[in-house]
């Protein structure tokens, strides 16, 4: 079952938090395992799984990457082999790599420092550019909520790229 339907709340990237969690927390008490102890196997068996549902769904739709990634596999959009990136961002993002084997070699503190701050600035960009998207989502329909999905793809992959270069510059950080 989609989590979105399961919470009764509408797909959005940017749901109301605590409808989400008045929602988990109704259907805790509601699907408790403890409250279904004397029932026959099949009820017990069928709560057990309505919780973790429940427990699933909570854990998905209240952190804002899961969120979206789950809302994009949803649509089809995530698919192993099929995620290109644009050639552009590519070329951008394999300078910055060069930059960070050459400091493996060559530690420089300032250029650490260079690369974390063009690093952040691209997703700052990247968030700046991604919320009027993920904003007006809900009241899309059709072709421009497909075109949504696709901004939407394009930057969650480019985000995924940009936390992993941030996690290598983390790892620089911690040797210095």
């Amino acid at each position: 079952m989609n989590y979105f339907e399961f919470y009764h709340i509408p797909e959005s990237f940017l749901p109301d938090e605590k409808a989400i969690k008045r929602r988990y927390y109704e259907l805790s008490r509601e699907y408790h395992p403890d409250f279904y102890a004397n029932e026959d196997l099949g009820t017990q068996q069928k709560i057990l799984e309505l919780s973790t549902l429940n427990t699933n769904a909570y854990s998905t739709l209240s952190d804002a990457d899961l969120r979206m990634q789950y809302i994009l596999k949803e649509h089809g959009l995530l698919e192993e082999g099929k995620n290109e990136l644009p050639g552009d961002f590519l070329m951008e993002m394999m300078e910055i790599n060069e930059e960070l084997m050459e400091l493996e070699f060559d530690f420089d503190a300032a250029k650490l420092h260079e690369i974390g701050e063009k690093s952040s600035g691209t997703m700052a960009a990247l968030e700046n550019d991604i919320l009027p998207v993920l904003q007006r989502y809900p009241d899309l329909h059709g072709v421009t909520k497909e075109e949504a999905l696709e901004e939407v793809k394009t930057y969650y992959l480019k985000k995924k790229y940009l936390l992993r270069i941030q996690e290598t510059l983390s790892k620089f950080a911690t040797r210095s």
